[in-house]
């Protein structure tokens, strides 16, 4: 029963914001066309202003992947890691994932087809996917966009989202997979 009404829900979710939306509009006489154009122009001048910003995050992880340094990193701690239940091989994605969803995702593509997909490790990169954020590409690239220069505070919060998004999977995991 609950199962169906969430089903429905998901299904019908964002046809219904689309429809609000156009009722809203329509009620307030909005020319919705009109608005659409505006906002994509809006959409591409933010495009090209975070491209720099863009590009700049893509070639430093790029080269701290390409150095070797995040491996390095790895295996220096990979003593302190086993005692604690994090194998060695997630340190690289615990340290991309901050920086970049798409070099998280390289790290994480590395970590399934070097481990069994029911592994351990496979099941740990794919919850600490989930449960943190690319804080340095958010602050960067749309921080930047915008002009917002002081962003000391969002730096430390996002960073300490992450660190508790990061310990908590190995908390859960550690949990339901050991």
């Amino acid at each position: 029963m609950i199962k169906e009404l969430i089903d429905l829900l998901s299904l019908w979710a964002l046809p219904g914001i689309i429809l609000i939306i156009l009722t809203v509009a329509i009620f307030r006489k909005v020319s919705v066309y009109e608005a659409f154009i505006e906002g994509a122009k809006d959409g591409a001048k933010v495009s090209f202003n975070i491209i720099p910003y863009l590009m700049a995050i893509i070639v430093a992880v790029s080269m701290l992947r390409a150095s070797g340094a995040i491996d390095s990193i790895a295996s220096i701690f990979n003593g302190i890691l086993n005692k604690i239940h994090i194998p060695a091989d997630i340190l690289p994605l615990a340290i991309v994932r901050s920086l970049s969803g798409s070099a998280a995702l390289g790290v994480f593509s590395d970590i399934v087809s070097n481990n069994n997909i029911d592994s351990y490790t496979t099941k740990l990169a794919a919850i600490m996917m989930g449960s943190s954020e690319t804080t340095f590409y958010v602050l960067t690239v749309y921080f930047g966009a915008v002009g917002i220069k002081k962003y000391r505070y969002a730096l430390l919060t996002g960073l300490c989202a992450d660190f508790a998004g990061i310990v908590m999977a190995v908390i859960i995991t550690s949990i339901f997979f050991i």
